[in-house]
Order: C-alpha cells, then sequence, then structure tokens
C-alpha cells in the first residue's frame, strides 16, 4: 500500500512539474533569465530533480507494488 500511495503521489509530482515548466506562460523563463543571470542553468537543474525524476521514481514504485500482488 506504501509504494503504491507514493509512487502515485510521485508521479502526479513529476507530471505536474513537467507540464507547469514546459506550458509557455506558466513561467515567463525571460524573467528568470533577467533575475538569475549566469545561474539561469540551475533552472534546468532543479527541473530535472523535480519533473522527470520524480515521476520514474513513481513509476518504478508502482511497477513494484504491482510486481508484489
Amino acid at each position: 500500500m506504501l509504494f503504491l500511495v507514493t509512487g502515485i503521489i510521485l508521479v502526479l509530482t513529476g507530471g505536474l512539474v513537467s507540464v507547469i515548466f514546459w506550458v509557455p506562460r506558466v513561467i515567463n523563463r525571460q524573467r528568470l533569465k533577467e533575475l538569475l543571470g549566469s545561474r539561469y542553468p540551475l533552472v534546468y537543474l532543479v527541473y530535472s530533480a523535480n519533473g522527470p525524476i520524480l515521476f520514474l521514481a513513481g513509476i518504478l514504485l508502482l511497477m513494484k507494488h504491482f510486481a508484489i500482488h
């Protein structure tokens, strides 16, 4: 049960972060470039840590849950 709930939460969170990051006008990237300057590439690091990686971790947990049953 823990794998199922945690997997669902991670899949939803990772998917939401991915959608928010890639849909235009949700995040103003030009403004981020102005604010962060040379640190702007860190945005992609934060995105990759919180988008696809969370999504994949959730998928793996869901696969583990369904392999048990």
